[in-house]
């Protein structure tokens, strides 16, 4: 018997290495199934092409396949999200001229989200005129973080700064064009924003919201159910190569990997800040251990909750209307199920719930799990919030009051 061929689209983004490793590394091979993978230009094309069937999987946008269930998207075929791709690895990069700004009204240069984000607040308060950042995608990580980051700080999205969409690739090039005056991206693109185009990183993902969901693996879910063996495959595939990238002594080379023209074509030095935790952030080096994390902590695993958040952050900015069905919709995309079903034959420690709290965590914390001891890293938002997923709504009404 044949092994299956499965063709796979992903965007030039540090965020695909476990696909790519899956496929460089042979994990997929390993798993009975080989991987085409096709470079992208933007999350639309991802976002279509994969609702289309031109792709059997796809690195995608965690909240994009929640939006096509919910009937966000041009093409609203439903999706399932089997499996994570890490978390973190997000970063906001301000040009020089607004960090000079920032510097001036108090920002640090630590990467802390509280300090800069009080800085910019008072240059948006006092500035001549109304500043604009980009994100990748409408219905993104980046969107949502970008809106909570601004909004805990004072700053009204929309109404106080603008936000527009551009390809991740593109943004560093707008913002030293002076087309932007910051923007929301995945490495390695505000490391080339920094050093390509004198920009400064004035807060990461990991300051926002410690150890929080990104990218994941996504599929129509027509094909995952006429395909359940291969998924389980796609899934332990996927695990793999995050196991292999979280040891230390493999990023370097993992690096070396993701640094060649048909992946991110970029130096192996600004591809390995990411990897290794050594953030430069234009004013200092900083080490941001958790800055990336492909395995630990069950970063793998498709937590119903996170998909919840996203949800709630759809509803707060006006993408959708709140309501039970739409609820559920958002959280049967995630899919833990088949994630506990794919990894039962590895005999790992899995998590034995769907839903967790955030933000009510500063350590390392066990939690319940079959298969063994699994511990969670740190879960806190810079703002101090928690977020129930058994209190949902009121989550939401609280959100909506403060913006």
């Amino acid at each position: 018997m044949s092994r299956p061929h499965l063709t796979a689209g992903f965007l030039p983004l540090l965020d695909s290495v476990l696909l790519v490793l899956a496929h460089e590394m042979g994990f997929a091979e390993e798993e009975g199934f080989s991987l085409g993978l096709t470079r992208e230009s933007s999350w639309a094309n991802i976002r279509d092409r994969t609702a289309l069937g031109h792709f059997d999987i796809a690195l995608v946008l965690a909240p994009m396949p929640i939006a096509a269930n919910l009937g966000l998207t041009p093409i609203a075929n439903p999706m399932i999200t089997p499996v994570m791709t890490g978390l973190g690895n997000n970063a906001i990069t301000v040009s020089a001229d607004l960090w000079s700004a920032m510097a001036d009204a108090g920002a640090p240069g630590d990467l802390l989200a509280g300090p800069a984000g009080k800085a910019l607040a008072q240059v948006v308060r006092t500035g001549p005129r109304k500043l604009r950042f980009g994100v990748v995608h409408q219905t993104s990580s980046h969107n949502y973080e970008l809106r909570y980051w601004l909004a805990a700080s004072g700053i009204v999205p929309d109404r106080d700064v603008e936000i527009v969409v551009l390809p991740p690739p593109l943004l560093p090039e707008a913002l030293g064009a002076g087309s932007l005056d910051g923007y929301c991206v995945g490495e390695p693109w505000n490391s080339v924003g920094v050093t390509k185009h004198g920009a400064r990183i004035a807060t990461t993902k990991s300051s926002i919201w410690q150890w929080s969901p990104d990218k994941a693996i996504g599929m129509r879910a027509d094909w995952a159910e006429r395909n359940p063996e291969v998924v389980a495959s796609v899934i332990r595939a996927t695990y793999r190569a995050a196991l292999w990238c979280q040891k230390p002594e493999n990023r370097l080379e993992a690096a070396r990997i993701m640094a060649a023209p048909a992946y991110l074509n970029q130096p192996v030095e600004i591809v390995s800040r990411a990897l290794t935790g050594q953030i430069h952030g234009g004013v200092q080096q900083v080490s941001i251990p958790d800055f990336f994390i492909p395995h630990d902590g069950a970063a793998n695993f498709p937590w119903k909750s996170h998909a919840l958040w996203y949800y709630s952050q759809m509803v707060r900015w006006g993408e959708i209307a709140a309501g039970p069905a739409n609820a559920e919709l958002a959280a049967a995309t995630f899919r833990p199920d088949l994630y506990r079903a794919a990894m039962a034959s590895m005999d790992v420690p899995v998590p034995a719930e769907d839903y967790r709290r955030e933000g009510d965590q500063a350590k390392a914390h066990a939690i319940a799990a079959y298969n063994g001891a699994l511990e969670l890293g740190p879960n806190q938002f810079f703002d101090g919030a928690v977020f129930d997923p058994a209190d949902l709504d009121s989550y939401i009404a609280a959100q909506m009051s403060a913006d």
